[in-house]
């Protein structure tokens, strides 16, 4: 099945249709994925700010990273199916967005620095005040910033350039003849008569 004819599929659903049509539904759906990409975000910020020795440096990373990441877990959770019910309301013009595309292989990376961060030194980290933090953890810290600050940028952007997408669905505008245009309108009576 070609990707744009499953695409359209998919915002024809009765789910869809559904998010489209209400005019509470998408609104909600938008704050809600807002609010837990911010803890998605926050919590993932405390962790990495450990990481680099910035904040909480007296608690152990375990610690810090086992109350933190729980939270980030759950929020994530929460995006995703949010994000996903929008995606779904105009899959078709999400799809050919490019900010969408830019907010999707920005979480990837941000995927793949985290198992990147674990698999080396992240798992075995019980730094402490006294135990520095390996170099390749406090790069893979400031790439997960960087990397979330993207998301969070890319994904504001697409509410800004989503209309010129969808403006690209819309049908072409009627003809107007503006040279004849003002020719076309009765003159009006003078002195209001």
């Amino acid at each position: 099945m070609d990707v744009h004819a499953y695409l359209k599929a998919l915002q024809q659903s009765g789910i869809a249709l559904g998010i489209r049509d209400s005019l509470y539904w998408f609104p909600t759906l938008e704050a809600v994925h807002v609010v837990a990409l911010s803890l998605v975000f926050g919590t993932i910020l405390i962790v990495d700010l450990r990481v680099l020795g910035v904040a909480s440096t007296r608690r152990l990373f375990r610690r810090v990273s086992g109350e933190a990441l729980r939270w980030t877990w759950l929020a994530f959770a929460v995006a995703v199916v949010t994000g996903a019910l929008m995606f779904a309301s105009n899959a078709l013009v999400y799809f050919d967005n490019l900010s969408f595309r830019i907010k999707m292989v920005l979480i990837v990376l941000a995927g793949l620095n985290m198992l990147a961060f674990h698999f080396t030194e992240g798992d075995s980290a019980s730094w402490h005040r006294s135990v520095p933090v390996p170099t390749l953890s406090k790069v893979c810290a400031v790439a997960s910033i960087l990397l979330w600050i993207g998301v969070i940028g890319a994904g504001r952007t697409i509410g800004f350039t989503i209309r010129g997408a969808a403006a690209k669905e819309a049908p072409p505008p009627p003809d107007i003849d503006f040279d004849n245009f003002l020719d076309s309108i009765p003159d009006a009576p003078a002195n209001g008569q």
